[in-house]
C-alpha cells in the first residue's frame, strides 16, 4: 500500500512541477519546438539527469527493482516518428497531456481520448506486429550501464556529461524573447 501513495505522491508532484515549468501550455511547447523557448527543453534534460541519478541511486543501494526490455531498432524509430507527429500535432507528450487534462484543457482532453484510442488500438494489433517490427531488429536488453562495462555510475557520469552539456547549449543558442 505504501507504493501506491509513494506513486501517487510522485505522479501528483511530477505533474505540479511540469505544469509550474509550462509544458502543459501548447503555444509554450511550440516555441520550444521552433527552438525559440529553452526552458521546457532543459527541464526535459534536467528530468533526466536527476531520474537517472536517483536509478543509480537505488540500484547501488540494492533496492532498485527494474526490467530492462529487448531494443528493437524498427520498432522504436517508428515509435518516435509516430510520438513525435502526435506531439506536434496537439503541443503535449502523453504525461503533459494527463497534467493539462487536471489543468482543466479542453484541447488536452481531445489529445488525450486520441492517445487512448491509439494505445486500445496498438494493443489489439500487438500481436500482429511484434513478429513484422519488433522481431527482425531485435537486439536484446541493452542498456547504457552494460555498453560501458557494467559501471553505472560510468553511465551516470555520460548522462550528465551530454545532457548538461546541452542544457547549457541551449540556454546559449536559443534565442528567448521572454528572457532578457
Amino acid at each position: 500500500m505504501t507504493d501506491i501513495f509513494l506513486g501517487l505522491f510522485s505522479g501528483m508532484a511530477f505533474g505540479f512541477v511540469i505544469q509550474r515549468t509550462g509544458a502543459t501550455d501548447p503555444d509554450k511547447m511550440a516555441r520550444a519546438h521552433l527552438m525559440i523557448e529553452p526552458d521546457i527543453p532543459r527541464f526535459m534534460l534536467m528530468a533526466v539527469i536527476l531520474s537517472a541519478a536517483g536509478l543509480v541511486g537505488l540500484t547501488l543501494a540494492g533496492t532498485a527493482h527494474t526490467t530492462v526490455l529487448p531494443v528493437s531498432i524498427l520498432a522504436t524509430g517508428l515509435a518516435g516518428i509516430l510520438f513525435g507527429v502526435g506531439w506536434g500535432l496537439c503541443g503535449y507528450c502523453p504525461g503533459t497531456t494527463w497534467a493539462a487534462v487536471g489543468e482543466g484543457r479542453m484541447d488536452a482532453v481531445f489529445a488525450l481520448a486520441g492517445g487512448l484510442a491509439g494505445t486500445a488500438l496498438f494493443a489489439h494489433f500487438h500481436p500482429v506486429l511484434i513478429p513484422l517490427l519488433y522481431s527482425p531488429t531485435n537486439l536484446g536488453p541493452v542498456t547504457l550501464t552494460d555498453l560501458l562495462g557494467g559501471n553505472p555510475v560510468a553511465g551516470l557520469g555520460l548522462i550528465i556529461a551530454l545532457f548538461g552539456g546541452a542544457i547549457w547549449g541551449i540556454g546559449r543558442l536559443w534565442e528567448d524573447p521572454g528572457h532578457d
